[in-house]
């Protein structure tokens, strides 16, 4: 008898483990699956970032649709801008193509080709960067999305054949088959439309006939552009400039330097100045309406460029220089 109910009670015993082991297992499943999804079903396993400083921006993966097959007119036939309306400007292959900030607004990218260059424009509307990079990586051209998540306010896009999420402003990839691989930036000028229309009178306008319903005339993020409010927290940041002041921002040989439009119009009338990063002679031309710019070297190449919100460039570069005007 006493063995029997040994037995009995080792039997029961095993039964109760291996139930405890299943309900572990069905346990983790679960939380797996919930990270996946509070992460819009992206593996960020290995990501060169911390995880738990991504975060959801709102909108599922894609639920801020990419324009993938962009229409374009002519400036002439334009009905949605006005002079002082910005738009990411981008000459490439003798074509001059304008993208306004406010469809982009709502899409965030756009997949385009340019002649033979496929490209991706992007725009993130809480850091005001506007980013032009090559899409074409290891030889393959690749098409992107939005992910729906962020890292330091900033847009993380993501490439629909490998799964790999990008941060916009690094323009490296963060997780992924591509991790550690980085997108070619290539020069294009976040400025005012009148400004580029009239430098280029022949440029093609992204036409509001994107296949979605929107109404680009109204930003869905009000007056976010001038206040000092952040939606989302960011890793480091300073209050030397308002959040929201545009700076011009060059990477050369790894060093990061910022030019402050606040800085830049105390030079009064002037519109272009000589500086020197990492031992580079730079030319600086800079249009203080439209806060616009674009930076040469010495040897007359273009420099990209990003334009961006202070709390963004800093965010990400907070051992920038910075340029002070010095009377």
């Amino acid at each position: 008898m006493l063995k029997m109910a040994a037995q009995r009670a080792a039997a029961r015993g095993w039964l109760s483990g291996l139930l405890q082991g299943l309900w572990l297992v069905l346990l983790l499943l679960l939380s797996a699956q919930s990270f996946a999804q509070s992460y819009n079903g992206f593996d960020l396993e290995g990501s060169t970032l911390p995880v738990a400083k991504i975060f959801q921006g709102g909108p599922p993966r894609d639920g801020i649709p990419s324009i993938d097959q962009p229409k374009f007119v002519s400036a002439d036939e334009d009905t949605l801008l006005e002079p002082h309306s910005l738009v990411v400007g981008v000459e490439l292959n003798g074509e001059s193509r304008a993208y306004p900030v406010a469809i982009l607004n709502w899409h965030e990218l756009v997949n385009d080709r340019i002649g033979s260059q496929a490209v991706v424009i992007s725009y993130c509307p809480l850091c005001g960067t506007a980013l032009v990079f090559n899409a074409i990586v290891q030889g393959q051209t690749l098409q992107f999305g939005v992910s729906g998540l962020l890292y330091n306010s900033d847009l993380l896009l993501y490439d629909r054949q490998q799964q790999s999420l990008w941060s916009q402003i690094t323009g490296e990839a963060i997780s992924g088959p591509f991790i550690g691989q980085r997108l070619q930036l290539l020069p294009a000028v976040l400025t005012s439309w009148q400004r580029w229309r009239s430098e280029h009178p022949d440029t093609r306008l992204l036409s509001t006939d994107t296949g979605y319903s929107r109404d680009y005339q109204r930003s869905p993020y009000g007056d976010y552009d001038n206040s000092e409010r952040l939606y989302f927290p960011v890793e480091f940041l300073s209050r030397r400039f308002h959040p929201k002041e545009r700076v011009l921002g060059v990477e050369v040989d790894g060093v990061f330097k910022a030019y402050p439009f606040a800085e830049l119009a105390k030079r009064k009338e002037q519109t272009q100045l000589l500086d020197r990063v990492a031992g580079r002679l730079l030319r600086v031309e800079y249009d203080l309406p439209s806060r616009s710019g674009r930076v040469f070297e010495q040897t007359g190449d273009e420099l990209p460029v990003i334009n961006s919100f202070w709390f963004a460039w800093y965010g990400f570069h907070p051992q920038t220089e910075v340029f002070t005007f010095k009377h």
